[in-house]
């Protein structure tokens, strides 16, 4: 079985979304759209699986439940919020605008992705060097 670990699947959905954007951006025609809802749909799934393995892995087995209504509570109203601010944004900017908004986050989800992939590295290394000490 493949080890896919939750950073990995948060990664591909940053991944994903800047494919997207990229290509809302490149065109309107309809095959963009198509590839756009394709990509869209595939970041959606990274992030949701990644983002809820995450929050399942870092609780108790006693507030699990608590902390996933909470976590889900969080992302469909976040995408209530995201769903008319979009039509506001389009209404009153236009398209290029809308897809340009999703920059930020994306970036700001990469720096956050590589500094925690530093500190794990950083934490592995000195663990290694501890054993490496020990065992001289």
């Amino acid at each position: 079985m493949i080890d896919v670990t939750a950073s990995d699947e948060i990664a591909n959905d940053e991944i994903a979304n800047d494919a997207r954007a990229r290509s809302n951006v490149a065109g309107i025609t309809a095959t963009h759209f198509w590839a756009t809802l394709v990509v869209l749909g595939l970041g959606w799934n990274f992030g949701f699986i990644g983002a809820s393995a995450l929050v399942l892995e870092t609780h108790l087995a006693q507030e699990r439940n608590k902390v996933q209504a909470f976590n889900d509570f969080l992302v469909f109203g976040m995408m209530a919020i995201g769903s008319f601010s979009s039509g506001q944004l389009l209404a009153n900017y236009g398209w290029s605008a809308v897809n340009l908004v999703v920059y930020p986050p994306v970036l700001l989800g990469f720096v956050v992705l590589a500094l925690a992939s530093f500190a794990r590295r950083r934490t592995r290394l000195a663990a290694v060097a501890e054993l490496a000490e020990a065992g001289m």
